[in-house]
């Protein structure tokens, strides 16, 4: 009955997961086109108030209080920085650099994650394991390419933004089983809604919004709603180290959108490393090893 729970568990995850970054993907296309019209401090703040009144609207349906007291909690307090840290300065790395570069970038996130998993939650993490996971964020690496020649300041803000989101999944995982994944949405989306403020006063912009832009920032908040919460679920699910490389699939979705709505040129070398991302990934899904984890056995 255990091993078939846990199975239930790690699969239940990983298909999360794949939702949630299929829909953040779309949330940064949004964002992104949104930016060009609305500045960004104000296209988060709407961001953060839309969100926040979704998932308030989510608790109340379910009766869920808006103040609960593990909200209070230490592991709570680590999420809304992180919160801040991993939105903020992702928002602003999809402005100022190549969608389909900065969420490679992102995809260090799973090896973040797991080493912290390792060090802080004493998971334990297979020789092949790592292996799989180290050979994705080479693959990382190939796409981004840093050095001399090739380096855009702007990937730091993506580099900063994926410290951020690896300490935000951790913190989730640590979270309170009594806070509700409405609530964690709730204030997770709260604490934009301070940081798109702050960013509105640091640019001091007048703009005036058009019916385009106004659906594109709608559209953002649908899909960040749906990608926050299925995250939330994925992360309470099964094993981190199942779980946590299923992140490599949003360098996928943000290619595929790079290329068709904002017309990129991946070249061979950005081909590649997304091909080894992908291998790593397949290896990962159906490898004897994870086949045992999915089943229990590990």
């Amino acid at each position: 009955m255990k091993n078939s729970s846990q199975a239930a568990a790690n699969m239940k995850g990983c298909l999360f997961m794949l939702l949630a970054m299929a829909a953040f993907s779309l949330e940064d296309m949004f964002i992104k086109s949104a930016v060009a019209v609305v500045p960004l401090g104000y296209a988060v703040l709407a961001f953060g108030i839309g969100g926040a009144l979704t998932f308030l609207c989510l608790m109340k349906s379910r009766g869920e209080s808006t103040v609960p007291p593990d909200i209070l909690s230490r592991a709570m307090l680590v999420r809304v920085i992180c919160e801040i840290i991993g939105r903020s300065f992702f928002a602003l790395a999809i402005i100022l650099m190549p969608l389909s570069s900065a969420s490679a970038i992102l995809q260090a996130t799973p090896l973040v994650v797991v080493l912290g998993a390792a060090v802080y939650m004493n998971e334990k993490i297979s020789a092949s394991h790592w292996l799989a996971i180290f050979a994705g964020f080479l693959g990382v690496l190939m796409i981004v390419r840093p050095g001399p020649a090739d380096f855009n300041p702007a990937s730091l803000f993506a580099v900063a933004s994926t410290l951020g989101f690896a300490g935000r999944d951790l913190a989730t995982r640590a979270a309170s089983p009594k806070l509700s994944n409405y609530q964690l949405g709730f204030y997770g989306f709260l604490v934009l809604i301070a940081s798109g403020g702050c960013l509105s006063l640091i640019e001091n912009k007048t703009f005036a919004i058009d019916s385009s832009s106004a659906v594109q920032i709608a559209a953002a908040i649908l899909f960040g709603v749906i990608a926050y919460n299925a995250l939330t679920i994925a992360m309470r699910s099964g094993s981190i180290s199942v779980v946590a490389p299923f992140r490599y699939s949003r360098v996928i979705f943000a290619l595929i959108l790079g290329i068709v709505i904002f017309d990129e040129q991946p070249d061979l070398m950005t081909l590649s490393g997304t091909l080894v991302i992908v291998i790593s990934g397949i290896y990962i899904l159906y490898s004897r090893r994870l086949k045992r984890a999915i089943a229990g056995r590990n």
